[in-house]
């Protein structure tokens, strides 16, 4: 091996000694774990400083079956995990992947919905109760009122 390779090995074993140490310092770990700890971070270094950064794991794209399948009434099947969503945001937040990602990762369309239909219509149900969506209305009706009112008199100090 030539100086320069020795270098480099000995610069990714003190950097792998220095990120072990400090997870095994703030997390627990059985000794049988920790060979192979040892090896995915080394492995993990070479591979980064080689350029050569590991990609993501190629995933199996669901048929259109599965994909009509994981849309139901009240939860969305998530590929992820195989567990039932009403919404997919918080989950894919959690994942490390966007809603744009996680469509394009599994192959799904655009207008794949990412909240339960069930759960959007009692959101929407929830807000008109409350009188959401109708004051753009009643501030146009306003507007046409006080066009053809007088302005009020400004008010000025009293004088004594």
């Amino acid at each position: 091996m030539n100086e320069k390779a020795v270098t480099l090995r000995n610069d990714h074993i003190r950097q792998t000694v220095k990120v072990v140490a400090a997870y095994i310092s703030n997390n627990s770990l059985p000794a049988a774990e920790l060979p192979s700890l040892i090896f995915g971070i080394y492995s993990a270094l070479s591979g980064l400083r080689q350029g050569g950064a590991s990609e993501a794991p190629m995933v199996e794209k669901p048929t259109p079956a599965q994909i009509h399948k994981s849309i139901t009434h009240d939860a969305l099947i998530s590929f992820i995990d195989g567990k039932p969503y009403k919404t997919l945001k918080r989950h894919l937040t959690g994942n490390g992947m966007t809603v744009a990602q996680y469509r394009e990762r599994y192959g799904l369309p655009r207008d794949y919905p990412t909240v339960a239909i069930s759960y959007s219509q009692q959101r929407s149900t929830l807000a008109k109760s409350f009188g959401l969506g109708s004051q753009r209305r009643e501030t146009t009706a306003k507007a046409t009122i006080t066009v053809g009112a007088e302005a009020p008199k400004k008010r000025g100090r009293k004088t004594t």
